[in-house]
């Protein structure tokens, strides 16, 4: 049967690719063949996986690029499909009928809920966990349960944890997984850090005996350097530590060597450390690292830049509040007069609870550079809320209609920021491009 899965997930996605389609339907017919097909499968390379809440598909790609420069063939679902089904997809498309996989390295993006599958059916070798913020609370619902699920999952497990250090819901699956080994990333206290927050935090219980963690410095929500009050759970030392240079240009050092991140925001520079955790494990010179943060191709949305009208156009895709604080950082940077469409959904996809923009420090959009809110989306009256009660007095346009929304917003003559959530992302960037090209 594992012959005839493998057989039928790439006729599937030969066909696809004949009329122009991708996704994961070719993975969900080989699975329904043979349910394990993965454990059959011949892996002569090491097995890379990347979780986390943000940024699972920047660093996955990254990771993947870098293993490229050092001139090694990469299996790596780019497109971001993490689920099952998109990871069965990628591996059997390039697994011969005799079940090897031909891959020098293979690099996957997995949906958190997805780990406990992939762990039982592929031998891994290094496991990068970015971070652990709440999301989607309707589908991955809270997230300690998120988290003892990924502990169940990796009890026995043997490889290497490369886990960011600074993120106390991520230190503690060490304690989940006695057998493993240990890579640990962060970065140091800059001039951002913070010694009191007022973000949406998820880190202030210890997980081993539940006193209240204390920080040395936060550097954006939960993330910091940690100790509980009452036993010795504490921030690791970092294995793999860099120190911020200049966040609106990108730059930071890691082992006296410079770097430029391919995106603003510091967390871009965590992610960016997690690649050179894995450089590390794998012994990568550090400079393939570098060509791919300066090569890659930032995902749709993900503070994705065009230009109109002589007037920067910026994308971003929002949904958690610790993603989308760090975009209102990102905007908060920018002095220039701007106009903001924010586009808020609720399918299942994005998450059918909302109450997340409440978390969501909107306020550092109500500054007098902002010449006018537009919203919009399947929940914009809940949107347009929002800045009410958040005290915005502003010019606000509310629009039921996608296009009338898009279309108002590229009257302005100002930068342009456009905010949309999952589901709502790729029908604004269409619009987007479709009315600048009209």
């Amino acid at each position: 049967m594992n012959t005839i899965s493998i057989l039928a997930t790439k006729l599937s996605a030969f066909l696809l690719r004949l009329i122009h389609r991708g996704g994961s339907m070719p993975g969900s017919i080989g699975l329904k063949i043979s349910p394990h097909v993965l454990k059959s499968l011949k892996i002569n390379c090491p097995v890379i996986l990347v979780t986390g809440t943000n940024g699972k598909t920047s660093t996955s790609n990254m990771i993947a690029d870098m293993m490229i420069h050092a001139n090694k063939k990469v299996i790596n679902n780019r497109k971001g499909d993490n689920l099952k089904e998109g990871i069965t997809t990628a591996l059997l498309t390039n697994t011969g009928f005799n079940k090897k996989v031909h891959a020098d390295a293979i690099v996957l993006e997995v949906d958190e809920l997805n780990i406990p599958f992939i762990m039982k059916n592929l031998h891994v070798d290094a496991l990068v966990v970015t971070n652990f913020f709440r999301d989607q609370l309707d589908r991955a619902r809270e997230m300690e349960q998120l988290i003892q699920k990924i502990e169940s999952a990796i009890k026995d497990y043997d490889g290497t944890l490369v886990l960011n250090g600074n993120d106390p819901n991520v230190v503690r699956l060490k304690d989940a997984a006695p057998k493993a080994k240990t890579q640990y990333f962060g970065i140091h206290e800059c001039a951002t850090s913070m010694k009191k927050t007022n973000e949406a935090s998820e880190g202030k219980f210890c997980p081993r005996c539940g006193k209240r963690l204390d920080y040395d410095f936060y550097q954006y929500s939960h993330i910091g350097v940690f100790h509980c009050s009452g036993c010795d759970f504490k921030t690791p030392e970092l294995d793999i530590a860099g120190d911020v240079i200049d966040i609106p240009r990108r730059l930071f050092k890691w082992q006296n060597e410079e770097f430029c991140a391919p995106q603003g925001g510091l967390y871009t520079m965590y992610n960016c450390i997690a690649v050179l955790a894995v450089a590390d494990l794998f012994n990568i010179p550090a400079t393939c690292a570098k060509k791919a943060f300066k090569e890659i191709k930032v995902p749709d949305g993900r503070n994705e830049t065009f230009t109109y009208h002589n007037h920067s156009l910026i994308l971003n895709l929002v949904k958690n509040p610790t993603g989308a604080n760090e975009v209102m950082k990102v905007i908060e940077e920018d002095h220039s007069k701007k106009t903001i469409l924010i586009v808020l959904n609720d399918h299942a996809q994005d998450g059918t609870d909302v109450s997340w923009i409440y978390d969501t420090f909107f306020e550092k959009l109500m500054c007098e550079e902002t010449t006018k809110i537009i919203v919009s989306g399947t929940r914009c009256y809940d949107m347009a809320l929002r800045f009410k009660y958040g005290g915005y007095t502003g010019e606000m346009e509310v629009y039921e209609n996608l296009k009338d929304s898009v279309s108002a917003l590229l009257k302005a003559d100002t930068t342009l920021y456009a905010i949309a959530t999952y589901t709502a992302l790729q029908p604004v960037r269409n619009l987007l491009i479709s009315e600048m090209k009209a």
